[in-house]
Formats: structure tokens, sequence, C-alpha cells
């Protein structure tokens, strides 16, 4: 009888043993990343997108017109915008979903199945907010080269270099290190190499696009004093 009594307490433990595995594994599946970090990341990517395309168009008025530094926000600044946004759903859609690029701690397999909550539910690499704010950072860039080289004869406006590169440039650095930020015990939202891709490719995309448009779109609203035109 003791034989037998063994023999089914080691089969329970057994069972037991087999129904506890999974319990474990899927607890080791979930990765920390710290929460605060993620904040500051969306508020500097909002912050420094929406101030490049609400910026004005700074220019040195044409000899045509009066004389001096005049501001116009275009509504047509409405197609760079939409045109980078649509770039940056392209990045965080497919292009993640091709390169297969997993978050720290966690796997190719684990980052498909998609776990709620385990922090593993998407790709890492190239970085979306580096990409998003590194692309605002380019796009006002070109927008500013232009204006200042094409439409103000070389003159430099501070408002204009600060509205459309020094903000959103600080933005797109905060941006970034918020990304990869790892404090103790926590992994960060992307690794280094992700972020890179993520704004090299950005800033590229939106220099082009920025310059294209100031290009295409002169700054002046015609004769009168309107602030906002196509």
């Amino acid at each position: 009888m003791r034989i037998r009594e063994k023999v089914v307490a080691a089969g329970c433990l057994a069972v037991a043993a087999c129904l506890l595995a999974p319990g474990e594994a899927a607890a080791q599946t979930t990765v920390r990343r710290d929460e605060s970090w993620a904040t500051v990341s969306d508020v500097s990517l909002v912050l420094g997108t929406s101030v490049v395309f609400l910026m004005p168009r700074v220019y040195y008025s044409d000899p045509e017109a009066t004389v001096g530094w005049k501001g116009r926000w275009h509504f047509s600044v409405l197609a760079p915008a939409m045109t980078m946004t649509a770039l940056t759903l392209l990045v965080d859609l497919p292009i993640k979903g091709a390169i297969e690029s997993p978050r720290r701690g966690c796997g190719i397999d684990q980052t498909k199945t998609a776990v709620s909550d385990s922090n593993c539910e998407s790709f890492g690499g190239p970085s979306t907010h580096a990409f998003a704010s590194w692309g605002a950072t380019g796009a006002g860039t070109g927008i500013f080269l232009v204006d200042t080289f094409r439409y103000s004869s070389g003159r430099f406006n501070a408002g204009g270099f600060i509205g459309n590169v020094a903000f959103p440039l600080t933005a797109s650095v905060v941006t970034s290190i918020a990304r990869s930020v790892a404090p103790e015990g926590t992994r960060p939202h992307e690794h280094a190499g992700q972020i890179a891709i993520g704004g090299v490719t950005g800033f590229l995309s939106g220099l082009a696009v920025g310059t294209a448009y100031a290009m295409f779109q002169r700054p002046n609203c015609g004769y009168g004093n309107a602030l906002f035109c196509w």
C-alpha cells in the first residue's frame, strides 16, 4: 500500500508541475518598461511635431510688397503634415512587421503572439517615435532653409529658426532619450539601433518633404495683411 501511495503521490506532483509550468512561463514573458518615460516620449513627440506644422512661414517680404519680415500660416502645410503622418503609419505597420526587430526582452514569436500586457505586443524597430519626431525636425529644417535662402535672400530670422529647427530638434532629442532610458529593473522601449534607424530615416524623409513643399508653395499671401491663407 505504501508503494501505491508513493506512486499516486508522485503522479499528482507530476501533473501539478505540468499545470504550473505554463503559468510560470507566461509570467516570464511580461517585460517591465517605465511608463513615466513613455509618457515623456509621447508628450515631446506631440509638442515637436505640432510646433513645426503650426509655425507660420517667416520670410522677408518681396520688393513688390511692403518691405520687412512677415509671418503667414498656410493651410497648405497640411500636405506635408499628412504626408509625414502616412509615412509614420507605413513604418509602424507594414515595415516593422516585415523587418521583425523585437524590443528588448522579447522574441519574434512572442511579439507575433502579442499577449496582452506583456509589453511585447509590437516590434520595436525602426522606432516609430524616433521616425515621427525626427521627421518633423527634418521637415521644419527644409522649410526654414528654403524660406531663408530662396524667399528671404539669406536673411536669418531667429523666430523662424526656433520654431522650425531648434524647438523640434530639442523635442526629438528628448523623445529619443526617453525611448532608450531603462531604470533599474526595466527594459527600454526601443534599443539604440532601432532609435537610430528611425531617427535617420525620419529626418531624411522629413527634410525631403519639407523642402519640396516650401519650394512649390511660396510663403507670402499676396497683397494684404492676411495671417492665414492657402
